[in-house]
């Protein structure tokens, strides 16, 4: 059985998720996902009108882990 890893109130990982891959909250939503739209010029209400399950506070979490990722600050699991 997979299990879900919450990295911080807002970043879990889930092998049944995504491939694994870094999402808000338990949900299909990659980070990655709200990276690329933010990439693409998308402004916060823009990524929340594109995923209404989303908040600012989940869009400010995604930027925060590629942060620390970029930086390669160690990222603490909270479960």
């Amino acid at each position: 059985m997979a299990k879900t890893i919450w990295l911080n109130k807002y970043i879990t990982i889930n092998p049944k998720i995504r491939f694994g891959k870094p999402c808000i909250r338990g949900m299909r939503i990659a980070v990655e996902d709200i990276l690329n739209l933010i990439r693409m010029g998308y402004t916060a209400d823009e990524v929340i009108k594109q995923y209404p399950d989303l908040t600012r506070k989940d869009i400010e979490a995604a930027i925060d882990f590629a942060t620390q990722i970029l930086r390669r600050e160690e990222i603490l699991v909270t479960r």
